[in-house]
């Protein structure tokens, strides 16, 4: 599969170029600087430099046109303000998801954040967040032209991951290493029945192969 990373320079995004490309994928990341290109190059991905917060649909089309497949990983990150969370997390997943139906990859992931929400209550930045995710999520939802999975991880550590997780509609909170979030967008790359699901991950019990084939179709 050829499949298209938005935020190809995230923690999560390579992790997954590292895991696609091991198993004879073709991940391309989009990045916005060209100084990011050496690390996804290093990581088996190719690169591809596209800004979102400025792009237009057409450009994103482009970008995602021949693909199997299309991951939105970009994230405004820590330390960013309240229009940023609206410019990146929001605008940029509706942009992406447009972009891919206009080019015709109609399967669409999405990392969102558990707690993820349009109508989440709070004059905080990460309120802004989750409104922002909420928002994006939904808007995803609606495009009848991709068969779309949303991925609300918990809080997310470095800590070496495990193979072992909780992948449902609804988990509880509760934290999960970024390894396992990689190995579990990959193998929702490769369990088409998970269309259509919003799945909320923890860190668990279940292997991330044997977890995801239990909720497909769920």
């Amino acid at each position: 599969m050829r499949v298209v990373i938005a935020g190809g320079h995230g923690q999560i995004a390579l992790r997954l170029e590292r895991l696609l490309a091991a198993g004879g994928h073709e991940p391309v990341g989009i990045i916005r600087r060209p100084e990011q290109a050496a690390d996804l190059v290093a990581a088996g991905a190719e690169p591809l430099v596209l800004d979102l917060e400025s792009a237009s649909v057409d450009e994103v089309a482009g970008a995602l046109r021949g693909a199997d497949a299309a991951v939105f990983a970009a994230g405004a990150g820590p330390g960013s303000g309240v229009d940023r969370k609206d410019s990146v997390d929001r605008a940029a997943a509706v942009l992406f998801a447009d972009g891919a139906e206009a080019a015709g990859v109609r399967r669409f992931l999405v990392v969102s954040s558990m707690g993820a929400d349009a109508g989440h209550q709070g004059d905080e930045v990460f309120d802004a967040y989750l409104r922002a995710k909420g928002a994006a999520d939904d808007a995803v939802r609606a495009h009848e032209g991709l068969d779309w999975t949303i991925l609300r991880p918990g809080m997310l550590t470095n800590d070496a991951g495990t193979g072992l997780v909780r992948l449902e509609a609804h988990t509880g909170r509760g934290p999960v290493p970024r390894d396992d979030v990689a190995a579990v967008l990959a193998e929702l790359l490769d369990t088409p029945a998970t269309a259509g699901l919003t799945l909320e991950l923890v860190a668990g019990t279940v292997p991330v192969s044997v977890a995801a084939k239990d909720i497909a179709g769920n």
